[in-house]
């Protein structure tokens, strides 16, 4: 269990019971191959004390709530690869650990035009323990895991898997993969290739439904970009993940198409600036 950060004393109580699971899961940590992995909107689960934030249960185990099948994909890859993972233990509408505290997205008032009861009229104090208590020790133990690995002088390649809903309100959405890439190390181009010839021949999105900003991404950002590593973020439409078994066929395509890049573009960590949430 992660060990709870002392109350606010602002608040009546932590966000977080004791019993309740870990803010984060690290999966491999000792693993030795050249990528490093994160899965931030692994699950949908909501602190006790925050109930469902109002919502049902559709709207909990919809893509609102988490990425649907990226933690599959993501544990699959990990053993696949050697690779160390880093998965989130809460979910996004609680607060989002891939957005920068501070922006809208953070704590969602809305999302997908769904209302979010629980996220309005929110004070700083109640939005500040989210943060301490969610993304806070998130995003520090897969820097750890970077400066280890720096320490180490072992040579790493960063991925963020993620997955997308295909029917998003307004938007086709054709890509059963896509690649999000920004300052991404020399990574994307051959990766996108790859793919889109080992995948049989189904299209691929670059930078589709999403690219990389400053405002609506933290962890590529913050531990990748500053770190100068070669980097991607992976997204997986959900409708090709609707079982495990999915999600570990999509994994061995990453891995197939990941394994022959790796060892000419892995570089070893350097110190990155210190994040301040």
């Amino acid at each position: 269990m992660t060990p709870l950060l002392p109350a606010n004393p602002d608040l009546p109580e932590p966000l977080l019971a004791e019993d309740e699971p870990p803010v984060f899961e690290v999966m491999n940590a000792a693993g030795r191959g050249a990528l490093v992995l994160t899965c931030d909107h692994a699950s949908n689960r909501m602190p006790a004390r925050l109930g469902t934030l109002g919502l049902g249960a559709a709207d909990l185990a919809s893509h609102i709530a988490w990425d649907p099948g990226a933690a599959w994909v993501a544990r699959r890859l990990s053993v696949l690869l050697d690779a160390p993972l880093v998965l989130s233990g809460y979910s996004r509408l609680v607060v989002d650990c891939n957005r920068p505290p501070g922006v809208p997205g953070s704590i969602p008032a809305a999302s997908a035009g769904v209302p979010v009861p629980g996220n309005q009229d929110l004070s700083e104090a109640e939005r500040r323990q989210r943060f301490d208590t969610l993304l806070t020790p998130y995003q520090a133990a897969i820097g750890h895991l970077l400066e280890g690995r720096a320490a180490a002088k072992v040579p790493t390649v960063m991925l963020a898997i993620h997955s997308f809903t295909p029917d998003y309100p307004g938007q086709d959405r054709p890509w059963p993969i896509a690649v999000t890439h920004r300052h991404d190390g020399g990574l994307a181009r051959p990766l996108i290739e790859r793919l889109r010839r080992d995948a049989a021949a189904l299209p691929v999105g670059d930078n589709q439904p999403y690219v990389i900003g400053d405002d609506s991404d933290y962890t590529i950002p913050v531990q990748a970009e500053r770190r100068r590593l070669p980097n991607a973020l992976i997204e997986i439409r959900q409708d090709g993940l609707r079982s495990e078994a999915d999600a570990h066929r999509w994994a061995g395509r990453l891995a197939d198409a990941l394994s022959p890049i790796l060892p000419g573009l892995a570089r070893i960590p350097t110190p990155a600036e210190t994040p301040t949430p």
